[in-house]
């Protein structure tokens, strides 16, 4: 019997890094998952993954930032599945790396609406059908840079720590309801961000390695152990929690 055996997962940005590691494993621990993201191949792909391991899942084209998609996404969740218990609001961008003066304006939109606004308009319309169930579990993704601050990252971290806020105030709206909300942190993880990163900034990836305590970055699945867990009836006295999962780099 899988940690989630029975119920409907809905995972964003699941058409790789994190987002695909979480889908994987809702789908492995026994959940029927959708799979929601912008970009089609890269889901279509996510789903056959799923697919060719014995389980159930659909993809639904969606970006997060835009209020029509995610409520026809949260529709086309119930026509396919009838339900939804489970939900990992995955999907984000990064953005370039500018000291704080030197932002640009139409950047610090794009991260704000797609990691922000996006995380808000999901537990908007994903919070009355848990309800019509009777309740439900929701995992944000944070990021160690909503913890602390990172230099050179200011719309992003102003997003994740907005992730954070959002999800503790949900929590405490929603506790005596039958939903917990709760988020994740992880630190520098081996995906996609990770190697555009490097692309741009090699001095920064190489920091982040010089300065890693487990003298490694993370790995998606690490990530979507905890997201998945949290979602469990295991962690059914967690909520409200900003799960750090960062090897410690932030125990400094």
């Amino acid at each position: 019997m899988g940690l989630v055996a029975g119920k409907v997962a809905l995972v964003t940005g699941a058409a790789a890094g994190i987002g695909r590691a979480s889908a994987l494993a809702f789908a492995r621990e026994g959940a029927r998952v959708v799979v929601v993201d912008d970009d089609t191949e890269g889901g279509g792909k996510t789903v056959a993954m799923i697919e060719e391991t014995g389980g159930s899942a659909v993809f639904v084209e969606c970006d997060v930032s835009d209020a029509a998609d995610v409520e026809a996404a949260m529709d086309k969740t119930v026509s396919a599945f009838g339900r939804l218990d489970c939900a990992h609001n995955n999907a984000g961008v990064e953005g370039p790396m500018a000291l704080t003066a030197e932002y640009e304006e139409d950047e610090w939109d794009r991260l704000i609406d797609v990691n922000l606004k996006g995380t808000w308009l999901c537990m908007k319309h994903e919070i009355p059908r848990m309800l019509f169930r009777g309740g439900g579990a929701i995992v944000n993704t944070a990021s160690f840079a909503g913890v602390v601050g990172v230099e050179g990252l200011p719309s992003y971290s102003a997003s994740k720590f907005g992730v954070n806020g959002i999800t503790k105030v949900t929590a405490l709206e929603y506790a005596s309801m039958g939903i917990r909300v709760n988020s994740v942190c992880p630190g520098p993880i081996q995906t996609s961000m990770i190697d555009r990163l490097l692309e741009t900034n090699p001095a920064a990836v190489a920091e982040l390695l010089a300065s890693a305590p487990m003298g490694r970055l993370g790995r998606p699945e690490e990530i979507a152990e905890a997201a998945v867990w949290l979602c469990s009836d295991r962690a059914s006295f967690v909520n409200g929690h900003a799960m750090v999962v960062d090897g410690a780099f932030t125990a400094r």
